[in-house]
């Protein structure tokens, strides 16, 4: 397959994750070897191979159509090479002289080359390097919240629901507690002129959330700021924090009604969002000034893809001390939902030991599933 066939698939996945359709470096690849099954001398073919990997949505599909419109030209029948002769050409309309959007544009990769002509195409890693914090933010108040808001609403509710060991006096209690209506019998001479009733105490469940904005969770971003606003607003025991190359505690900005007003404060306040990561520095942070909130009633949640530049001993020796105090320790990875996945990384190679839970968080049916994990 040329260079150039690869330079247009994944100029056309970052158009679409530039127009709101969640496209990952994943689906780019997966898109690539679509290609290989079918004659990408037919546009038609090429077209239908590409949406069937890079849409999830029936939203998605207009947007698709349109980019690739524009990246595959009707008149380029062939794809691969020259056109045949014997195929008709359909024209599209656009403006005459109309520049291409700057997403799409491909000059910007053939000077990416180096002098040898050799392609260098940019892939997501760990960095050190701050981010600016306000170039995304704003877009995140774009998309449906109907299915985010339940899914929070359900942990929630099984969450306060939560029954304790423990009972306690109530006077329309679940049951009746003998030996205290026997003691008031023999006020009465034995007979039973009050029922003394009891009920389990409701476990008060804490949920501490760190969530990763460094670059390489841009991606992501979207889907769990979302469900951490909904979850926030759902269950009132939740502290939230957000950290790339560093930590902010964003619990105060989360507490309104309107998830693109929470978006407003936040970026004005966190500076390094999509930036580089420290994870090992920013945990090292929370539990020397917020160590308070950790106790073994409490489960915290850390979501990020493991990707790291601080270092390993740093992060070990924040996660223990943090699994020493609190209730459960539970890792969601975005990049867990891959079937060929591994923990491989430097970070999530030393945290293995100190979480009680690693689990995907790459869609709706895995944070779904954080339910029962959260239950302590």
């Amino acid at each position: 397959m040329s260079s150039s066939l690869v330079q247009r698939v994944v100029a056309l996945g970052r158009a679409l994750r530039s127009r709101g359709v969640s496209v990952t470096a994943a689906e780019s690849i997966d898109a690539v070897r679509a290609l290989l099954t079918v004659d990408v001398a037919d546009r038609e073919d090429v077209r239908m191979a590409l949406r069937s990997v890079m849409t999830a949505r029936r939203d998605d599909l207009l947007v698709f159509d349109e980019l690739f419109d524009i990246l595959w030209p009707a008149r380029h029948n062939r794809v691969g090479s020259g056109m045949h002769e014997g195929r008709s050409q359909t024209r599209i309309t656009r403006a005459p002289n109309a520049p291409l959007p700057a997403a799409l544009s491909l000059e910007s990769w053939t000077r990416q080359g180096d002098a040898s002509g050799r392609e260098t195409i940019p892939v997501r890693r760990a960095s050190a390097s701050p981010g600016s914090g306000k170039q995304d933010l704003e877009d995140l108040a774009a998309g449906a919240s109907g299915d985010i808001a339940r899914i929070a609403r359900r942990i929630a509710r099984r969450l306060a629901l939560r029954p304790s060991r423990r009972w306690r006096q109530r006077r329309r209690g679940a049951r009746i507690d003998l030996r205290r209506t026997m003691r008031g019998m023999l006020r009465t001479g034995g007979d039973a002129a009050y029922l003394a009733r009891r009920d389990r105490l409701v476990r008060r469940t804490r949920v501490v959330v760190l969530c990763d904005v460094s670059g390489s969770m841009e991606l992501y971003a979207r889907l769990l700021l979302r469900f951490i606003h909904a979850l926030q607003n759902a269950f009132a025991r939740v502290e939230t924090f957000v950290f790339s190359t560093r930590l902010t505690r964003i619990t105060p900005m989360l507490r309104r009604a309107a998830y693109a007003d929470a978006l407003k404060a936040l970026a004005l306040s966190v500076h390094d969002y999509s930036g580089g990561t420290r994870i090992g520095d920013s945990l090292t942070v929370f539990v020397e000034r917020w160590s308070e909130l950790l106790d073994s009633r409490t489960a915290v949640v850390i979501l990020s893809d493991g990707w790291d530049t601080g270092e390993p001993e740093v992060l070990s020796a924040a996660l223990g001390r943090i699994a020493r105090r609190a209730g459960r320790v539970i890792w969601l990875n975005p990049l867990a939902g891959s079937p060929d996945f591994a923990p491989e990384t430097r970070a999530m190679r030393v945290a293995l030991p100190h979480i009680d839970v690693l689990a995907s968080a790459h869609n709706l049916e895995s944070l779904q599933a954080l339910a029962r994990h959260l239950v302590l």
